[in-house]
């Protein structure tokens, strides 16, 4: 979530979750243990269903009204080698009774379904943890597939954790026997087993994940007893075995969120919601025009289903082919959008640079992961910006929108449709793999706080000539937006041409006129820089003089870290853009207030570059580039030593 510092709880994001009472539970024998938070990771192999374990209990958890926020993290291959180390596929949760931030920087328990999956995670378990593994996989060949020589469970080098043997797959087998399964489909069911003992560990509530296996395997009657069978054995074997001694809860964060409805949300799905919302509040049917790229494919997926809300979904043959139909669209009169990441936009360069030169509305929506090239498909980066803002042939400007976390992407697409339709341009909306991924909760918008968004088409003529003709200019503009009229074709007397040759001021008809392309160029960049946004809000109680200075999905470690530091005395200030071109008309003279700017980003420091550019201020760029968010904890070390620098 995205409040204010408020109390020293909200101020732990990233820390170690603190035990806050213990009691017995009524009517038995173990031990209940009240914490303020966990951070709880499952990994396995990418066949053994950890996305869809940590989706329930992340579910159930929501439903239960916890804080939250999420980091999936899965292999490129769609079926990695089984076993092995790049084939390891992990979902980490972070759940709260107050307002966090971040998924967490290490896990307080570890489910490792296999070898592969503690070996892979084991670096990020602090000392103290408690580790979950499944002892039914620690073959010899497993183990030796990742380079173990001995058993981890039994050479002493887990001893410094709470360790939990669990023969996962065993039991799951032997409370299935009475179902007509084999031994390898019973297995299938141990990643609900696993859920179902995690469920009972967090007192989480099950009538959600029961209602939705069976709504999953509808078809498969069978499939779903089985499945809620290994579920409630989980259940029972953490509620029976001496091996469980304590359970835990974690009280709803019921202070951290304002009134209102609340669902959780991914990002992907936050934007489609936000893109349909648009559609309606501008009254113009939806048009997405898409290629699937991971990790874009969602919004393809999730805007297929809405055809009753007047969007048209087309799975194009190729990255250019969706962005044509998209900008065809757009000229017919649809809120237009194409969906893509850092590859496809690429590809879609030229039809860009037509959208800039045709001036209509046009979302181009980036979810962008680790590159070059193919690079890391199911990894996060923020490695798009300068291709945002430069990546086209000519000088083809570009307002660019990013979201900041999950649920924002939904304002994100807002905002974005905002400019599209006000000023006749297209618009890049910048979110990445972190954000799409990742969940937290959303609270669900009343109509009345929604933007208007309608539009006005061209109706009839706009221009009288000398002999008092009256006649229809296609590119005569509105004198403050600088926005060229929409006609949708068709519409009696205002027939006009497009295309992507230098269009005459006014006419619209073709022209090589140098004066004339020079007007043009000036003409489209003083509309992108003079589009209205608003000015960067800094939060800065302290009077601090460093500032931290970020954009996109960083502002979740960013805010962790800020907090972690104003805990421990220090003074440092806060800014988090939204609009990166054009950039916040303050933005100047804020960075001028201060004596150091450190600009965190997943790059090599490309926001910072801009903004030594632009403003002659000497940028401080902090910069990782290992498909994975930062840490409130490693950020918070990077900005100490800027503030004693």
């Amino acid at each position: 979530m995205t409040s204010q510092v408020s109390s020293p709880a909200e101020q732990t994001d990233g820390a170690d979750g603190t035990v806050v009472g213990e009691q017995r539970k009524p009517g038995g024998t173990k031990d209940v243990r009240r914490l303020d938070r966990v951070i709880i990771r499952f990994a396995g192999d990418s066949g053994d269903g950890m996305q869809l374990t940590g989706d329930r209990f992340t579910s159930e958890t929501a439903s239960f009204g916890n804080d939250l926020s999420t980091l999936p993290n899965f292999p490129a291959e769609i079926r990695a080698p089984a076993g092995t180390l790049p084939g390891v596929s992990s979902f980490q949760l972070h759940f709260a009774d107050h307002d966090i931030l971040t998924p967490g920087d290490a896990p307080n328990v570890l489910v490792a379904m296999n070898p592969a999956a503690l070996k892979a995670n084991i670096g990020d378990v602090p000392r103290g943890a408690e580790i979950i593994v499944n002892t039914d996989e620690f073959t010899k060949r497993a183990m030796q597939k990742v380079g173990y020589d001995t058993s981890p469970l039994e050479d002493g080098s887990l001893d410094g954790y709470q360790l939990h043997p669990v023969p996962l797959t065993t039991l799951t087998v032997e409370a299935l026997k009475d179902f007509d399964l084999t031994r390898k489909e019973a297995e299938r069911s141990k990643n609900m087993f696993a859920l179902g003992l995690l469920s009972w560990m967090y007192h989480r509530p099950t009538e959600g994940t029961e209602k939705f296996l069976r709504s999953k395997f509808a078809k498969k009657p069978e499939i779903a007893e089985a499945n809620l069978a290994a579920f409630r054995a989980g259940w029972n074997f953490g509620e029976t075995t001496e091996d469980f001694a304590v359970s835990y809860e974690v009280a709803p964060a019921a202070k951290a969120f304002p009134v209102g409805t609340y669902r959780n949300i991914s990002g992907n799905l936050a934007l489609a919601y936000g893109l349909i919302t648009a559609s309606r509040q501008a009254d113009l049917p939806l048009f997405l025009g898409s290629y699937p790229i991971t990790p874009a494919s969602d919004i393809l997926h999730e805007l297929s289903k809405h055809k009753n809300f007047g969007v048209r979904t087309f799975q194009a043959e190729d990255e250019i082919a969706g962005i044509g139909a998209a900008l065809g669209a757009a000229f017919g009169g649809s809120l237009a959008v194409t969906t893509t990441s850092g590859p496809g936009v690429a590809l879609k360069s030229e039809t860009i640079g037509l959208a800039v030169s045709l001036e209509l509305p046009l979302l181009v929506v980036d979810i962008q992961r680790g590159g070059p090239s193919t690079g890391l498909p199911t990894k996060t980066e923020q490695a798009d910006l300068l291709q945002a803002m430069f990546g086209r042939n000519g000088e083809a400007p570009v307002p660019i929108v990013a979201a900041r976390t999950p649920a924002d992407c939904f304002d994100a697409a807002l905002e974005a449709a905002r400019i599209a339709l006000t000023y006749r341009t297209p618009v890049m909306l910048l979110s990445d793999g972190y954000l799409a991924n990742g969940s937290e909760p959303w609270r669900i918008p009343e109509l009345d706080e929604l933007p208007d968004l309608s539009v006005q088409f061209a109706q009839g003529p706009n221009h009288t000539l000398e002999d008092g003709t009256e006649v229809f200019w296609p590119y005569k503009r509105d004198p403050q937006t600088l926005a060229r009229p929409w006609a949708v074709p068709g519409t009696p007397g205002l027939e006009h041409r497009v295309g992507g040759i230098e269009k005459q001021d006014g006419t619209g008809n073709i022209s090589y006129d140098p004066a004339n392309h020079d007007f043009m160029v000036r003409t489209r960049q003083a509309k992108v820089d003079g589009i209205d946004v608003p000015d960067l809000e800094v939060d800065d109680p302290h009077g601090a003089r460093t500032l931290v200075l970020g954009w996109g999905s960083t502002y979740g470690p960013i805010t962790a870290a800020v907090r972690r530091l104003r805990t421990a005395g220090e003074a440092i200030a806060q800014a988090h853009l939204r609009h990166l071109n054009p950039f916040p008309g303050n933005l100047g003279e804020v960075l001028a207030r201060y004596e150091r700017v450190v600009v965190p980003e997943m790059n090599l420091g490309q926001l910072a570059t801009l903004i030594r550019a632009k403003y002659l201020v000497d940028a401080h760029s902090y910069n990782q580039v290992n498909g994975m968010p930062f840490k409130a904890e490693q950020l918070a070390a990077a900005l100490k030593e800027a503030i004693d620098d």
